[in-house]
């Protein structure tokens, strides 16, 4: 085993960090109070190229590993966790999905301007029936010969109001259950295509997430990602990976919530010292440190699977379960830790474990994660 990062994956690292320490920090107070997207900050993210980090360089991405993207993903994560759920959803889930399982036509037309980060993607699965059972699809795709129409209400769509392009998962043919699921490329604009009424979240609040409603949309069948009834399996292997990228975001939340914590004990005194030389407070960063570092190995294995072509099915749930728990954990301690200053806005830590939470419930919760993980074990 090698632990060591090469130096191509330190430089992604160093770039992240230095864009979240000195762009992203000074304005994230602000952005989560105002509910305001990062428009400003997506778009020097992907000039970066941190939008299609692993897109094959021909379709205008970075041709990275995975690696090097949960590194970028925790670094961003550490600061302003509505930036980061942007960048992983178009990394893992638009971006991925469309060059792995679409064709070289819609590879073209929509992959490289979302890699470029000229355009930002969107991924529909959730309904207002339809969370963690992806198969009761109430959304409706029939075919009509030429076209297919679209009907339905998607809901909790990260990037709802400001993606171009949508990837909608919708039911073609009920009496196939989940072989009868489709998956679709929208665009922005289409008629009976409409962004419907922004979520007042209690974390993640510069992201928008929206309701999306569709009305007798007419979907070219050129937009249909694969073959007739692929679209659930479509959704799941896509989730797997994206399981990876929120386990990253996780892990960047819980790192965040304790560097702060470290910083403020050697500042703030009591009893005539500071406080990390009290034993209370110094083994609540021990308990912190190894939690954030076992998280962090729990994301790099799985991401080192994925690279390798190994199934990441159960490395990736476990470790999504794994540091989405550190981060609620940990950010509830750096809170303490802060005291009374960690109430307040101005510390960065309510925010970080208000964040914390939505890592526990999107791209699937942790109690569809333990249900993966144990198939997984028991061979069911």
């Amino acid at each position: 085993m090698n632990f060591e990062l090469s130096e191509e994956q330190l430089a992604v690292r160093d770039a992240a960090r230095d864009f979240a320490q000195n762009v992203l920090k000074e304005g994230v107070i602000a952005r989560d109070n105002e509910q305001r997207f990062p428009k400003e900050e997506i778009k020097q993210l992907g000039e970066l190229g941190f939008m299609g980090m692993m897109v094959d360089p021909k379709y205008g991405g970075g041709g990275m590993d995975t690696i090097s993207y949960v590194l970028a993903m925790e670094e961003i994560s550490k600061v302003d966790a509505s930036v980061s759920v942007c960048m992983s959803v178009n990394n893992s889930l638009v971006c991925w999905g469309l060059e792995t399982f679409g064709n070289e036509e819609q590879k073209q037309k929509y992959l490289v301007p979302l890699a470029s980060g000229e355009k930002i993607g969107a991924f529909c699965l959730s309904e207002p029936e339809a969370g963690s059972d992806a198969t009761s699809q109430r959304t409706t795709a029939i075919d009509k010969g030429d076209h297919y129409l679209l009907n339905g209400t998607k809901n909790w769509i990260t990037n709802g109001s400001t993606a171009s392009t949508y990837i909608v998962i919708a039911q073609t043919d009920a009496e196939k259950g989940h072989k009868g699921i489709n998956a679709f490329i929208i665009e922005r604009g289409m008629e009976g295509f409409e962004v419907g009424a922004k979520e007042d979240k209690l974390g993640i609040r510069g992201s928008d997430t929206h309701t999306l409603l569709f009305t007798d949309v007419k979907v070219p069948k050129e937009n249909r990602i694969g073959e007739d009834g692929f679209g659930f399996k479509f959704a799941m292997k896509t989730l797997s990976g994206g399981r990876i990228g929120i386990a990253a975001q996780a892990l960047g939340i819980a790192a965040g919530g304790m560097d702060l914590a470290v910083a403020y004990s050697k500042e703030r005194k009591a009893f005539g010292k500071e406080i990390h030389k009290h034993q209370a407070i110094a083994f609540k960063i021990a308990d912190m440190a190894t939690a954030v570092e076992t998280a962090r190995l729990m994301v790099h294995k799985a991401a080192w699977e994925k690279d390798n072509g190994l199934n990441y099915d159960q490395s990736g749930a476990m470790a999504k379960l794994y540091a989405s728990s550190v981060a609620m954990e940990q950010t509830v301690e750096a809170v303490q830790i802060h005291g009374g200053y960690g109430f307040v806005k101005e510390y960065h830590v309510e925010r970080l474990m208000r964040d914390a939470k939505i890592t526990q419930i999107y791209e699937g919760t942790s109690e569809i994660q333990k249900i993966v993980i144990s198939r997984g074990v028991l061979g069911a």
